[in-house]
């Protein structure tokens, strides 16, 4: 890894949550514009630096991008809350993304986003919340999540009935679990997740779907990245599982119901109000979202704007190991930064 220093900017949002900003400096000034990641669920902006080699924040800043990291409102940086993917769209990332314009003096910027961190984000986006974002490279899943039949089932079944239990999932309960549903949920877990020695890589499986593992193949993590892993996990709300158990019933992405100013009804009724290129990225073997959806969703753009957008389906990779995977620097990064570096 490079060395690196960071500056923490906090800012607020227009319902008055604190989230932050890390603005990562490398060894040389900047050549280019601003370039933000933005994480998923219950994890935290420093998900994008594992302990690789070269992580995809080294090889942004070599490739001399302006680099921010966005801790929303789900980073388990900040105090839990009750979340949603709207509030997100329409409060956290057009906050950060004004942020980073004013003290960068740029006019646009670039973003990487993941997961639900690229679903929000998307939101945005398409709800012409955005306009500053001229490239916007999704990974994972944006407005179409498809996952399996067992994943999609228990999500019709398991959702309803530990939203009656406890108002948050947290992995850090395969480790330490208090309290009489944490540690019924830390039984489950052990008693049908054997696939390593990883206890909150176990309970992230159950957590967020269906497999053995489901965030990542072993195969593509050094033993040092898979045991980080055990303090980047934590508490995700029932809120959000709900509005997705919505969403993968629907087939499309949903708003929660809130009705908040700026995200429409039906997302997918009328053009994106976006210019922004995108570009979608998945994973072949994700047991998280399967790589259809991305696919589905870049047919959806292809269609408004034909020969704009684009879709790389990443072999040989599941869902977070696109960027913290051993290889992923040879393997995944040239793929990302080829996408950020084409001209608009």
């Amino acid at each position: 890894m490079h060395a690196a220093t960071e500056d923490i900017i906090p800012f607020v949002t227009d319902d008055g949550r604190t989230c932050n900003l890390i603005h990562v400096h490398g060894r040389h000034a900047p050549s280019r514009g601003p370039v933000l990641l933005v994480h998923g669920a219950g994890v935290r902006a420093n998900i994008f630096r594992p302990p690789v080699a070269v992580s995809f924040v080294d090889a942004l800043l070599e490739a001399g991008y302006d680099v921010w990291l966005e801790n929303w409102r789900a980073s388990i940086d900040l105090a839990p809350n009750p979340w949603t993917l709207d509030q997100a769209a329409v409060y956290d990332h057009p906050r950060a993304v004004s942020t980073i314009l004013q003290h960068t003096g740029a006019r646009s910027i670039k973003a990487v986003v993941h997961c639900q961190g690229s679903t929000s984000f998307v939101m945005s986006a398409v709800a012409g919340l955005l306009p500053q974002v001229d490239t916007i490279v999704s990974n994972a899943v944006s407005l179409h999540p498809r996952v399996s039949f067992p994943a999609r089932l228990k999500s019709m079944l398991a959702v309803p009935l530990v939203s009656r239990m406890t108002d948050y999932l947290n992995p850090q309960w395969g480790e330490s679990a208090t309290g009489l549903v944490p540690r019924l949920l830390q039984a489950l877990v052990k008693l049908t997740h054997h696939e390593c020695d990883n206890a909150v890589c176990r309970f992230s499986s159950f957590t967020y779907g269906y497999g053995f593992p489901v965030l990542w193949r072993h195969e593509n993590l050094n033993a040092a990245t898979h045991d980080w892993l055990r303090q980047e996990f934590g508490a995700v709300p029932m809120t959000f599982f709900r509005q997705m158990a919505r969403c993968l019933a629907a087939g499309a992405l949903l708003p929660s119901g809130e009705r908040l100013p700026g995200i429409p009804a039906d997302l997918l009724v009328g053009p994106a109000r976006t210019d922004a290129r995108f570009v979608f990225i998945a994973g072949e073997q994700n047991n998280c979202f399967h790589w259809q959806s991305q696919q589905q969703s870049f047919d959806w753009f292809d269609r408004q704007r034909p020969n704009y957008h684009s879709l790389h389906v990443l072999s040989g990779y599941g869902h977070l190991d696109v960027f913290m995977g051993q290889h992923a620097a040879r393997d995944t990064f040239p793929i990302l930064l080829d996408a950020l570096n084409r001209p608009d």
